[in-house]
């Protein structure tokens, strides 16, 4: 069975590993609901109890499906990691953020509804909103902590001051954020202040949407895919993000292992606190990448990797400006 750590100073006991749900109802094209049942149930299975959804994903879809996967488990067996305040309009468009404190509280009485659950292990905005002090957002949420509703607070692609400004309001367990290879700008002051206070972190997007995974290629994605849009997969970098990918291979050949799980070995080998979420909307995915709990990586296979793949060799942003704007992460903050 898979380890588990406390997430945090203050958060719940956790596996090494957790489960991203997000693309088994949206984001990366149709996904088959057997498939995702099946692998909800097999990553249940082998012991990862982190189930990872936000009540926007597919507009409650991943929420239901979730319920659905839960129905012949024992709910203290599983620990539930919600983002809200993402909102969306009829066609599916992002149109903004409210984490307004009755927002939140709306919010959070759907998600009961749709999760089938009397209680949320941990609740989170899933971007800062700016019309609202991350205080009152949290402030509203710890109240719903004291009611019973929610066990542990969280925070998502917020930045350094942020993260202060809410610790100083209510204990938070862990940030979400993005962290891979390719992806590393938490180093760069918010992975030291969650260390200085207690906060793990909880990273999504460890193959970069399956950039790095070794099993993307230029015609992987098609109608309805966020990568279609996504600047590093567009014309002039995916072609050097490749590149990179080419040279991990070479690194996970001599490693005896896939180049997905090098790449998430490697975050795992961050530290303790770190937590990947691994996005698999299948079993075989899965199973490869839960072969990199067995990994061990020597100081010479990390400088390695880190040849193959430096820090800001990727091409194009994580995100289009667009959305980049809506990332508190991404803003200059004090450490």
């Amino acid at each position: 069975m898979i380890e588990q750590r406390p997430l945090g100073r203050t958060g719940p006991q956790v596996s090494a590993f957790g489960l991203g749900c997000m693309g088994m109802s949206a984001i990366y094209g149709p996904a088959d609901r057997s498939e995702s049942i099946a692998t909800l149930h097999q990553a249940l299975d082998v012991g990862i109890n982190l189930l990872d959804t936000g009540d926007f994903y597919g507009m409650g879809h991943n929420e239901l499906l979730i319920a659905e996967a839960l129905k012949a488990r024992r709910r203290e067996d599983v620990v539930l990691s919600v983002k809200f305040g993402a909102q969306r309009d009829p066609a599916g468009g992002w149109i903004g953020f409210d984490s307004r404190p009755a927002a939140v509280k709306t919010a959070l009485a759907y998600s009961l509804q749709r999760l089938q659950t009397d209680h949320i292990d941990i609740y989170r905005p899933a971007r800062l909103d700016p019309q609202v002090p991350i205080e009152d957002t949290v402030g509203a949420i710890a109240d719903l902590v004291k009611a019973g509703f929610i066990r542990h607070i969280g925070l998502s692609e917020v930045g350094s001051d942020t993260i202060r400004k809410a610790a100083k309001v209510h204990p938070i367990c862990d940030l979400q954020i993005e962290y891979s290879l390719i992806s590393r700008g938490i180093e760069d002051g918010i992975l030291s202040t969650c260390r200085e206070l207690g906060i793990a972190v909880t990273a999504y997007g460890v193959l970069s949407r399956g950039l790095i995974s070794g099993h993307w290629t230029k015609k992987s994605a098609g109608n309805g895919d966020f990568r279609s849009m996504s600047p590093r997969f567009q014309a002039g970098n995916v072609d050097r993000n490749l590149a990179l990918v080419a040279a991990l291979r070479q690194v996970a050949s001599r490693l005896g292992a896939t180049v997905a799980q090098i790449a998430i070995a490697w975050v795992a080998s961050r530290g303790p606190d770190i937590v990947p979420l691994i996005g698999a909307r299948k079993r075989d995915q899965l199973a490869e990448s839960l072969g990199a709990l067995n990994m061990r990586l020597s100081d010479s296979d990390l400088a390695a990797i880190e040849k193959a793949v430096p820090k800001d060799a990727a091409a194009g942003g994580r995100y289009a400006e667009a959305q980049l704007a809506h990332l508190d992460s991404e803003r200059p903050h004090a450490a």
